[in-house]
Order: C-alpha cells, then sequence, then structure tokens
C-alpha cells in the first residue's frame, strides 16, 4: 500500500512540474496618471523635480508589494427551499494593498506620499488661507476626478507586473483610480543602520488582470 501511494505521489509531482515555480522577487511597481493638478501641488509646495512629482521615479523604489484580492458581499436566503440557506453574491469587495518604499537622501519618495494625501485633504492655500500658520485653518477635501483627468486626487493606474527570470510568461494587475489610503509610521532609533521605508496604503475602485 506503501509503494502505491509514493508512486501516486512521484507521479503527481512530475506533472506538475515542481522545479518550475514562480518566485516572489521578480517584479515591477508603475504609478502613472497624476493629474496635472497634483503635479504642480507637489512641484509648487514640496518642491518635487518632475520626474517625481509625474510618479515615474516613484515604483523602482518599491522594495514590497502586495498583488491584489478580492471577495464577495453576499445575502443569506433562508425561504427558496425548506430548511435549506442559501447566499447570493451583490457586491465584489476589493482589499486594500500595502506596498512599501524605500526613501532616498532627498526624502523625494516620503515628499510624494505626503504631499499627496496633503493635497486630498486640501491642505493648500488656494482659498487664501494659510497652510503653515492660522487659527482660520480648514480643511476641504478635493474630488477625486474630473471627467479631463486633469484635476483630482486619483491617478490613472497603479501596476504591478509579475514576471520570470526570463521576463516571460508576465502577469500584469492594474488598480483603476488609485490613492494612498494611509501611511504607516516611521520608526527612527540610534543603533545599527537600515534604510528608511516608508509603508503606504492604496486603496482603488476595482482591478483588472492583463
Amino acid at each position: 500500500m506503501a509503494g502505491l501511494i509514493s508512486k501516486y505521489k512521484m507521479n503527481t509531482l512530475t506533472k506538475l512540474d515542481i522545479g518550475k515555480l514562480a518566485m516572489n522577487n521578480q517584479y515591477q511597481v508603475n504609478i502613472s496618471g497624476i493629474t496635472q493638478d497634483l503635479q504642480g501641488y507637489l512641484g509648487r509646495y514640496y518642491d518635487l523635480p518632475k520626474n517625481y512629482s509625474t510618479g515615474t521615479d516613484i515604483g523602482i523604489m518599491c522594495s514590497e508589494a502586495t498583488l491584489p484580492t478580492s471577495s464577495f458581499a453576499t445575502a443569506e436566503v433562508k425561504d427558496n427551499f425548506q430548511g435549506i440557506n442559501q447566499q447570493f453574491a451583490h457586491t465584489r469587495l476589493y482589499i486594500d494593498s500595502d506596498f512599501t518604499f524605500y526613501v532616498d537622501r532627498n526624502y523625494n519618495v516620503l515628499k510624494f506620499f505626503e504631499g499627496w494625501m496633503d493635497y486630498i485633504s486640501g491642505d493648500d492655500d488656494y482659498r487664501g488661507v494659510d497652510r503653515e500658520d492660522n487659527h482660520n485653518y480648514y480643511r476641504r477635501f478635493n474630488y477625486p476626478m474630473y471627467r479631463d483627468r486633469k484635476i483630482g486626487y486619483k491617478c490613472g493606474s497603479v501596476t504591478v507586473s509579475k514576471f520570470d527570470r526570463n521576463f516571460d510568461n508576465a502577469l500584469v494587475y492594474e488598480f483603476i483610480n488609485a490613492f494612498p489610503k494611509g501611511m504607516t509610521s516611521i520608526p527612527v532609533t540610534y543603533g545599527q543602520t537600515d534604510i528608511l521605508k516608508v509603508t503606504v496604503q492604496f486603496a482603488y475602485d476595482r482591478y483588472i488582470v492583463k
């Protein structure tokens, strides 16, 4: 009996071709579609160069990324069949994804996300309010996205390209209308030197797989 089980397992492993498994450290992140108004804000208040305010050089600084997942919200029906409860899906729920980025020596990566979140919450002086120190300071959140896609805090897309060593069999996840929902605390400490990182939680409308 043991011999039959071992033979079955070996045949199964051969069919699975266990030597060709995907690795988790071969990927690329790209942020695109930053609106012109947000780009201007980042350049004006955070003095970011264009390659950062457009998001071009942000993706290559990503040290960790999370492939998206989703689930369904369901409703329960009890009366269709006696003694049987049924569930039906009615809404697809997209789970927020976390991205961890290296922080460069000029802190452009950190300023990019801080500025993006400031822009979302209306932290500017477009309405004549001094953002530095004013007792009349208030917030009025910006609109997510206008039709012309020139104004708004949602970017066109954030993509995670997962590929193999030979760059074939690429799988691309595209987050549609993404924006930073939160940033984790960044510890700084005396002691052993390490690279400064920031983890950003992205929300998005939906994702597609290419």
